[in-house]
């Protein structure tokens, strides 16, 4: 069987990287529109109705106007854009959030795909939060470190021509300093967090990969937990995931002096690490991964995976 699907902004980053994905695939044909028809609503409507799923790569504006063109007719979608990620009626794209995610994303018509930071930050709160190591309303803080292409097109273009930008001449830059990133609330939601974290990104002089960090001090926790609680906890909660893994003993130690954020580029994959220091009864968790892959057009992959019965791990 051959599905057809259409990509709604296949020229941008994400859209780019989804497209060639699919087109080493021959389960799948992809509808594409000329020029001009990109712009037509009418034509984008139609290219979407007659998907079995679009993918929306779009700016959050754009996603939302794409979807009001269907006036709640019956096509399938995944929105990859922050449009929908906090809104009823989408199931979130995120396959490991919990045990029945995977069924739920499968029989969608609406799906949200999650943001880069937030599957880092969500997937090491969720399974703390939910088992009472971390109460919903703890001050929690999140660090985090992407590569450039996750600003989209116009920081790509800075960060790759010096000569466009005289400041653009570093290797690291912090940046959301009105702490008003656009990330925060789908991470309070999916997560279970009901006090807003500090949440402080920076984007280093690289393409793509990501580390988001979560700093914890135990014996400020409910009943100080220990370090080892902290892995059997996140390791009971991803036992026999494909995408999303805690890192063993030995990976711990290959990595305690440097960790790598581009190390998973390429892939799917997370992976999580519990760097601790029982002697001070603190931790530091790490999501590792690709803000391209599992991040963005792998996560999309995946998802329309299950949305259309077929094996999750299928091209990857």
């Amino acid at each position: 069987m051959t599905y057809q699907i259409f990509i709604d902004g296949e020229e941008g980053t994400t859209g780019l990287q989804i497209k060639e994905k699919l087109h080493a695939r021959p389960e799948f044909s992809l509808i594409q529109l000329g020029d001009q028809e990109r712009k037509n609503p009418a034509a984008r409507k139609d290219a979407i109705l007659a998907s079995d799923v679009a993918i929306l790569c779009l700016p959050d504006k754009a996603a939302i106007e794409a979807v009001s063109l269907l006036d709640d007719q019956p096509a399938r979608v995944i929105d990859a854009s922050t449009a929908h990620r906090v809104n009823n009626g989408w199931v979130y794209g995120f396959p490991e959030l919990r045990a029945e995610q995977s069924e739920l994303i499968e029989k969608a018509a609406r799906v949200s795909n999650p943001g880069c930071y937030p599957t880092g930050a969500i997937a090491l709160l969720r399974p703390l939060i939910f088992e009472g190591i971390i109460d919903p309303d703890y001050p929690i803080t999140i660090n985090a470190v992407s590569g450039y292409s996750g600003g989209g097109k116009s920081l790509i273009l800075r960060m790759e021509d010096d000569k466009l930008d005289e400041y653009i001449n570093s290797e690291y830059f912090v940046y959301g300093l009105r702490l008003e990133h656009k990330h925060v609330p789908e991470i309070m939601l999916h997560s279970g967090l009901s006090l807003r974290p500090l949440f402080a990104p920076s984007v280093g002089k690289f393409r793509q990969g990501m580390i988001v960090q979560i700093p914890l001090q135990l014996c400020s926790l409910p009943g100080s937990p220990k370090v080892e609680d902290i892995i059997r906890i996140l390791s009971n909660y991803y036992h026999n995931r494909t995408f999303v893994t805690v890192a063993d003993d030995l990976e711990v130690r290959d990595r305690i002096e440097l960790l790598d954020p581009e190390e998973l580029n390429g892939t799917n994959q997370m992976r999580l690490f519990v760097f601790g220091n029982e002697s001070y009864s603190q931790v530091v968790l790490c999501a590792q991964l690709d803000n391209l892959g599992k991040g963005a057009s792998g996560q999309a992959v995946q998802n329309l995976n299950l949305m259309l019965g077929l094996p999750e791990t299928s091209g990857f």
